[in-house]
């Protein structure tokens, strides 16, 4: 049996999803779903505008690129909208990051990066994860 992971996931922080336009998407969300807006977001390191919407406990990111070759540019090109990942919450980011390097899991950046609304992420590679982009995120703070 393996050992088991010591800061373990928390929870599902959201769901991502692949956009061409956020204004159009808001609609659904807000207006016709009554989603809660909880506001927008520029994380010009990742090439994406974002808007999250409350859900419960979880919460729906939509992704806009802001240029056609950005990585979500290029999931929209190749897979059209729809779902682009599952985030999930821990409380120490890169002691999970290690963890699952360890395992044997491909994590796709060497150190947490900056995300949107303040938080720390990183991203375990759909390859490993049964075609499912999972991305580990911290709210800065919480260890």
């Amino acid at each position: 049996m393996r050992p088991p992971l010591t800061t373990p996931v928390r929870q599902i922080d959201h769901i991502g999803i692949a956009v061409r336009s956020i204004e159009q998407a808001t609609v659904l969300f807000r207006d016709i779903l009554g989603l809660e807006h909880l506001g927008d977001d520029l994380v010009e390191d990742q090439g994406v505008k974002v808007a999250f919407f409350k859900a419960g406990e979880v919460k729906i990111e939509l992704l806009e690129p802001l240029s056609p070759d950005s990585p979500v540019g290029r999931f929209l090109d190749k897979r059209g909208q729809g779902v682009h990942h599952v985030a999930l919450r821990t409380d120490d980011i890169e002691a999970a990051s290690a963890h699952l390097s360890a395992e044997g899991l491909k994590v796709l950046y060497d150190a947490p990066r900056d995300g949107a609304h303040g938080k720390l992420i990183n991203f375990i590679h759909p390859a490993d994860t049964f075609g499912v982009l999972l991305e580990l995120t911290q709210r800065r703070g919480e260890r």
